[in-house]
């Protein structure tokens, strides 16, 4: 019986993460959980599951422990062998250093922590003899291809990207396109936040930040290609010219499933994939369509410095966006503005981080506010 804990239990991460532990009470307890500010899921996820621990964000009328320090108190007290890390954005990486820190096996859906944290992270996991596995399913689809295979002969790493809710737009259209329509996106069902990422493929240059950290490549060696139908979740090609494809149906519970069993498998109760129903077409990013993505291209081994601020002002910018005060395209206009601050200090350690996170905001908003 492995014991998991859940991060961010109410978002779309965490209810497939339950999902699987409902359908699997055999093999996974549920320890303990953190939700943001949807008390009522918490309350419901409860009922279910008494016997886990929470904590949730905010002060809630079910007098359920909240706060930040609440949070980080419940992974410490968990007694979990692994846990799911699906909190958004940058809120996400003081939750998985204290689970590294615990000596608990994180599986990261939390791109952001990688991001910002840059090889901090897997330093400390290194130090606690503990196991960072990825659940993204574009990073898990390459940790499972690389197995066994040395370094040296992965020549290219290839995520796929669904392309958002403006793959088919043109420029003018994407210019004047509206949040409503950035949250239809044609595969995954979201959040706002991601969902809007996808839309102007930030989430993609998130991933590709990560990738270089978690499989030590080189921007040059990592390539970003679009495939509408999301069947094929990434490629790794080899020196010999070959690739390699991990395919199933776009659903999250095959990389978290993965995830919290490693190295072992166990049966999927997701659905078979009928391969004569695959559609396996691909093709190059318009980087002007998705300036977001060049931009991370740019600066993905410039130091965490810039990756940091690269995922902040995205934050910022992404609110600006669904509060209908800045356009689309403004979103990655002031991200390269901010980027254009010299940030090549050398981060030592998370504090350093959550102070250039902190500043890179306190200057993206207020660009944002007068409008510059």
């Amino acid at each position: 019986m492995k014991k998991i804990l859940v991060l961010g239990a109410s978002g779309s991460i965490g209810e497939s993460t339950l999902d699987i532990i409902r359908n699997n009470k055999d093999k996974f307890e549920l320890v303990g959980f953190s939700c943001a500010n949807n008390i009522a899921k918490a309350a419901e996820i409860k009922r279910e599951f008494p016997d886990a621990k929470i904590a949730v964000l905010k002060e809630n009328k079910e007098n359920f422990p909240h706060g930040t320090d609440a949070i980080l108190t419940l992974i410490e007290e968990s007694d979990a062998d692994i846990a799911v890390n699906g909190i958004a954005g940058a809120a996400g990486l003081l939750p998985s250093v204290k689970v590294l820190e615990n000596g608990i096996d994180l599986a990261l859906a939390n791109k952001e922590t990688i991001v910002t944290s840059g090889r901090l992270i897997f330093e400390i996991a290194k130090r606690k003899n503990v196991q960072i596995l990825p659940v993204d399913s574009e990073h898990y689809a390459v940790f499972d291809l690389s197995h066994g295979r040395k370094k040296s002969e992965i020549a290219k790493i290839i995520l796929t990207a669904s392309g958002g809710a403006f793959r088919d737009f043109s420029l003018q259209q994407m210019a004047d396109a509206t949040v409503e329509q950035a949250l239809k996106h044609p595969t995954w069902d979201m959040g706002k936040k991601i969902t809007i990422d996808s839309a102007t493929m930030a989430n993609k240059g998130l991933e590709v930040i990560e990738a270089v950290y978690l499989f030590e490549k080189s921007p040059k060696e990592i390539e970003v290609l679009i495939h509408p139908d999301s069947y094929v979740h990434s490629l790794i090609k080899t020196i010999d010219g070959c690739y390699y494809a991990q395919i199933s149906k776009p659903d999250m519970k095959h990389p978290i499933l993965n995830a919290i069993t490693y190295p072992d498998r166990i049966k999927n109760i997701t659905c078979d994939l009928d391969l004569t129903s695959v559609n396996l077409q691909f093709k190059r990013p318009d980087f002007e369509k998705y300036p977001m993505l060049k931009i991370a291209f740019e600066i993905a081994d410039k130091g965490n410095g810039y990756t940091t601020v690269y995922n902040a002002v995205n934050e910022c910018a992404v609110q600006a966006f669904i509060d209908h005060k800045i356009n689309y395209f403004d979103i990655a206009k002031y991200t390269e503005k901010v980027l254009n601050y010299n940030w090549t200090s050398n981060l030592k350690s998370i504090d350093d981080i959550l102070n250039i996170d902190k500043e890179a905001r306190i200057i993206a908003n207020d660009l944002i506010s007068k409008n510059k």
